[in-house]
């Protein structure tokens, strides 16, 4: 009870700060303006285009890639500009792109402009992690739950507030997007000054030709990486390969009873952040990876033997929302703490590297899953374990210098 009280008090701590407030309901209505255009960008192009479904799965796929691979460069550039001031430029770019896409049908058009939407997550997702990072100093560990909690609630109303928009018509679908993404610039904008007092900016990183590498140069930092690109690949299954095999599974229900696991797992992804923090406060992170990386592979086993049944499906569902409330927001929580605070947007950046399991995780379910189904969730089982031994390491449990 003690603890529970004491965690309680911190949570309201740092969220009596005005500045934490603000970053953290920006996080929320960018989760919930990009998860509700999200999942609809397959059946958009499906409508307007004669693309195949695997050219489709690429340009959407695109977005992932492209946020992934830019956010290294985007944040360094945040360090150097200001993390402000491209948290700015990043949500402009937002609402742009997204009224273009209300506006625009020809393909020729949205094409260029759907990849583009990751050029606005690369400036985004460092800027708006170095401003929490700081802004919630030693309280990073709870900011960075909270955001994960912020997820959590865009992934389940998201693509709600995207379906009603859908069937309105399609231009609704981007239009709702991008007055989401303006409510965010409107709030940042005003915050301006109180955005540029907290940031830091590295002079030594200015002057610096590589300076864009320092973070990949940190032997914990490509510890934390490596770890992250493990698990972010892992729990890619969730939402590409599980869906087919229900399909296989269920038939014409299969719809139905995803949309249900998927409803059960955004709610406990948002509740289970409570006793994660507990956990972590009683746990040393060796063990808790071994209790997050033991969630998924159960979830792997239910799964496998469940049939189509959705007692089953739901207990697999409650063992994967443990491993991933406790290991997905593990990279941001020892990134805050070993990122000296001038280098906060290089190292958030390079971080969003990981994200190449989500491009991944895909291909190598379609191949494992194309085996039979045992084979599937075998190897899934066995490689669920795979950051384990990397989050281990006695150096990722060092204190910064």
């Amino acid at each position: 009870m003690a603890e529970t009280t004491q965690m309680q008090a911190g949570f309201k701590e740092l969220m009596a700060d005005r500045t934490v407030r603000i970053l953290v309901l920006c996080s929320l209505i960018n989760s919930v303006g990009f998860f509700s255009m999200m999942p609809f960008l397959a059946l958009y192009l499906a409508d307007i285009t004669t693309l195949p479904p695997a050219a489709i799965g690429a340009f959407t796929g695109s977005i992932a890639l492209v946020g992934a691979v830019g956010a290294l460069a985007g944040g360094v550039i945040t360090d150097r500009a200001g993390a402000g001031s491209l948290l700015r430029a990043g949500f402009a770019l937002y609402t742009v792109l997204g009224a273009a896409l209300a506006v625009v049908t020809a393909p020729v058009v949205v094409l260029p402009l759907i990849v583009c939407l990751g050029g606005a997550l690369m400036l985004v997702g460092p800027s708006l992690k170095k401003l929490m990072s700081l802004a919630a100093g030693e309280g990073g560990g709870l900011v960075f739950r909270m955001r994960f909690m912020t997820l959590s609630v865009g992934a389940a109303l998201g693509p709600l507030l995207g379906a009603a928009a859908y069937n309105v018509s399609r231009s609704a679908l981007f239009g709702v997007s991008a007055v989401l993404f303006v409510l965010c610039l409107i709030l940042v904008h005003a915050r301006r000054d109180a955005l540029r007092a907290l940031d830091v900016r590295s002079e030594a990183a200015r002057r610096e030709r590589w300076a864009w590498t320092r973070s990949l140069r940190d032997a914990r930092f490509r510890l934390v990486l490596l770890s992250s690109v493990l698990v972010t690949l892992v729990f890619a299954q969730f939402e590409s390969m599980i869906p087919l095999y229900l399909k296989d599974e269920a038939g014409d229900s299969a719809p139905t009873l995803f949309a249900v696991v998927f409803a059960v797992h955004a709610v406990l992804g948002f509740v289970y952040q409570w006793p994660a923090a507990w956990l972590a406060r009683r746990m040393s992170m060796p063990a808790q990876a071994t209790v997050g990386c033991t969630g998924f592979a159960v979830s792997f086993a239910c799964w496998g033997v469940s049939a189509g049944r959705l007692w089953v499906l739901l207990a697999g569902v409650f063992a994967w929302t443990v491993g991933e409330a406790i290991l997905m927001p593990m990279a941001d929580l020892i990134t805050h703490r070993i990122a000296p605070d001038e280098e906060k947007g290089a190292f958030f950046g390079a971080l969003e590297i990981r994200y190449l399991g989500f491009f991944a995780g895909p291909i190598l379910g379609g191949a494992l899953l194309g085996g039979g189904t045992w084979n599937y969730f075998g190897v899934m089982a066995a490689i669920s374990f795979a950051a384990w031994p990397v989050l281990r390491s006695r150096s990722l449990t060092r204190e910064a210098p």
